[in-house]
């Protein structure tokens, strides 16, 4: 899209953000805070809110799901930016993905034209939807950008695709890290793969990167940490065994084995009611050798630049005490 318009960075306006109670929300609408805007959250339970959210008297609240039209028109009622970061990652099938990541970002776009006043809309996708073939997920994240392309109009639209991200609280990759801690450091799909990180608060940062912009352009962007050409998991693993200074054991995981265990999770998920991680989805995303992306047009645009490394991450991540030399 080549559509330009403008988008108000006027701060006495109010922000609407969702999924301000996981792991990338909260830390936007904690950055949002300190950059000085008010910040109205969509969350299910006040109660669970409190207890999930540090920032939680500094925010407005309302209770609700994206399910629910009256919630979300509340929710976006006199905003002027709406951050959209609610999505599902686990799901046995595609109804699983769509009914959150395709219909919930249709939902909101549709009542933000409808309420918010001369709004711009930022969604956060995944690197994920620039392989839509590889699993119901990366299909659903794909499609709920075209929504968002489809439904805006003129209105002022960002999406953000970020590769994995990672940081304190992070429930997906810090077991890895733990596991790794403890000295075993397990091997997962091809070798020869290639994946981009990018610390959460540098993602956080991006994200306010776009509001001091006079113009939005209705555009797709990638971004990472800096460290071009992505990793493989030898070369994360030799960062954190330096950081450590001790050697980790290497343990091949084989995806034979994950496949059949992604089999079974699929069949018993409607038994037990419960939405797996690991699907026959997720092994072809972990067979992919390409999960790379580059800085250059989000930061010739915005600015923006990553500052924090892989070294720097970790020792946040994990709470380490920076090693003086």
């Amino acid at each position: 899209m080549t559509a330009s318009n403008s988008v108000s960075t006027d701060k006495k306006g109010a922000i609407a953000i969702t999924g301000a109670t996981g792991f990338i929300g909260s830390t936007i609408a904690r950055h949002l805070i300190a950059a000085g805007w008010r910040v109205r959250c969509l969350v299910r339970s006040l109660p669970r809110a409190r207890l999930k959210l540090s920032c939680f008297d500094q925010l407005d609240m309302v209770e609700g799901s994206l399910e629910d039209s009256s919630s979300l028109r509340k929710l976006v009622e006199g905003c002027r930016v709406v951050v959209h970061c609610a999505g599902t990652v686990r799901g046995a099938h595609v109804h699983h993905f769509n009914r959150v990541n395709v219909e919930g970002v249709a939902s909101l776009v549709r009542i933000t034209r409808e309420v918010a006043d001369s709004p711009s809309f930022f969604l956060l996708s995944s690197l994920a939807a620039r392989e839509p073939h590889l699993s119901a997920y990366a299909a659903s994240k794909k499609k709920g950008e075209q929504q968002l392309a489809f439904l805006a109009g003129d209105m002022p639209w960002v999406v953000l695709r970020p590769p994995a991200v990672y940081g304190p609280g992070d429930r997906e990759i810090l077991p890895l890290f733990r596991l790794m801690e403890k000295g075993v450091a397990p091997l997962v799909g091809d070798r020869r793969s290639r994946f981009s990180l990018l610390y959460v608060d540098d993602l956080s940062a991006a994200v306010c990167s776009f509001l001091k912009q006079p113009a939005w352009s209705q555009s797709i962007y990638e971004l990472h940490d800096g460290h071009g050409g992505g990793y493989s998991w030898d070369e994360v693993i030799a960062v954190f065994s330096r950081l450590r200074a001790k050697k980790l054991l290497k343990v091949q995981v084989p995806l034979s084995l994950l496949s059949v265990s992604a089999q079974v999770n699929q069949m018993l998920s409607p038994l037990l009611g419960k939405h797996p991680m690991l699907t026959p989805g997720k092994i072809r995303e972990l067979k992919h050798l390409d999960w790379v992306c580059d800085n250059q047009v989000i930061t010739e645009q915005t600015g923006w630049q990553p500052r924090v490394d892989l070294a720097e991450g970790l020792r946040r991540t994990m709470g380490w005490q920076a090693v003086k030399r």
